[in-house]
């Protein structure tokens, strides 16, 4: 699988011109395949293996990222419900207001009947009746895609109290935790993109600049490598950086600060997080030293990630390094005040997630975050975030790490 980032042609931080860093990127989506029809099915029969398994009768996947896990079909969820309920023995029925049946069809991989529903009517009694119309008991237990609203749900619960709903998790976050081949090949690409935009905005960093200049130059930049833009952007400088998803208001840079910049992009679906943290100027050595603290925690972390190893496990690893370094413990600051990592796929955050405690035992193409933040309030933040995914042999990295505190990209080394 390619590890290749996309050539820039101006290597150092700061002081180049946004225009020509922008000419210098092109569109990387070439040779990247969408998922196919017989992964979708493939999907399916999986979930259906799973339900039978777990003594599940039928799941209702609603409108969002498992509805287009399993099925193909792209819909955002709403106050209308629109979902699908699949059998365990692999019935297949979507649920839709009627006026959108014509429009649901187009975006369908996996094609089936769609039952309608008019705005006078109930959608919840439609999904109830459809259950039992497939020979769903009425006392059986149903999995509810976990994302499903709370509106939804207690509707349901209303209407038909004998029937033993549950977190559809068991079935849905299964089969989604790991990647196939093909989803990390489309995963690679994205984080391969991200990261030549990261090396493409530390270059044009100026004394002055402000966070939101920074942040729509990131915007064009995902859009000149072949996203639809960045589908989330964090740029952060100076103290502001202590804090791990940002702050209310906008900041413009000044020497000797730390610069931290969290960004990602969609490809075919599926999402791209990377964060560079770097200072604009020569570090102080107090930088210096918590950045390769941070550096250090990373590699524990990733060290520690062995096929089998519980999730908690690579959070503990990460902690401890910090502990012993004098902060913490625990979640206190200054420190890491968050998990070590969260896994990624169609959604930025996905099940399993690196925190202590979580016994979830690592396996082959699970995807995770690297990220042990050091927060120190007051003072700044470094987060050095990649991502990994694991193998029969153990993890390996969608993207290197960051070098150093001075040569971040390693351009100094070409």
């Amino acid at each position: 699988m390619s590890q290749s980032v996309h050539p820039i042609s101006v290597r150092r931080i700061g002081g180049a011109d946004q225009a020509t860093v922008l000419a210098s990127l092109s569109d990387m989506r070439a040779g990247v395949a969408p998922i196919a029809v017989t992964e979708y099915q493939a999907r399916i029969e999986k979930a259906c293996a799973l339900m039978r398994q777990h003594e599940v009768a039928a799941i209702y996947l609603n409108a969002g990222s498992s509805l287009l896990y399993f099925t193909g079909t792209r819909w955002y969820a709403s106050e209308r419900l629109v979902g699908a309920v699949l059998t365990a023995d692999g019935v297949l029925k979507y649920i839709a207001p009627v006026f959108e049946i014509g429009t649901l069809g187009e975006y369908q991989q996996i094609k089936a009947e769609v039952i309608g529903w008019e705005e006078d009517e109930s959608p919840y009694q439609l999904l109830l009746d459809t259950l039992n119309n497939l020979g769903v008991a009425a006392d059986a237990r149903v999995g509810l895609d976990e994302s499903t609203a709370f509106f939804i749900v207690d509707a349901l619960q209303q209407l038909a109290p004998a029937q033993r709903f549950i977190n559809g998790a068991l079935i849905t976050a299964a089969c989604r935790r790991q990647k196939s081949a093909a989803e990390l090949a489309i995963m690679q690409r994205a984080m391969d993109m991200t990261l030549a935009v990261h090396q493409a905005v530390a270059q044009i960093l100026r004394p002055g600049i402000s966070t939101l200049e920074v942040e729509a130059f990131i915007d064009e930049a995902h859009r000149r490598v072949g996203a639809s833009g960045s589908y989330f952007c964090i740029v952060l400088f100076g103290e502001a950086t202590a804090y791990p998803h940002g702050v209310k208001d906008p900041q413009q840079l000044q020497d000797g600060d730390m610069v931290l910049i969290d960004t990602g992009c969609r490809l075919l679906d599926y999402v791209s997080d990377i964060t560079r943290s770097y200072v604009f100027g020569v570090p102080t050595a107090r930088q210096r030293a918590i950045w390769q603290l941070e550096k250090q925690a990373q590699a524990a972390a990733f060290a520690a990630a062995k096929p089998g190893t519980p999730c908690g496990a690579v959070d503990d690893a990460a902690r401890a390094v910090l502990t012993a370094a004098g902060l913490g413990p625990d979640y206190r600051l200054p420190g890491l005040p968050h998990r070590t990592g969260h896994g990624i796929g169609l959604d930025i955050h996905e099940w399993p997630y690196l925190v202590r405690g979580n016994a979830t035992p690592l396996a082959e193409g699970m995807c995770f975050s690297n990220e042990p933040m050091i927060c120190i309030p007051g003072e700044f933040g470094v987060r050095l975030e990649d991502h990994f995914y694991m193998t029969a042999a153990g993890p390996r990295w969608f993207t290197e790490p960051a070098l150093s505190i001075e040569d971040p990209f390693g351009w100094l080394q070409d």
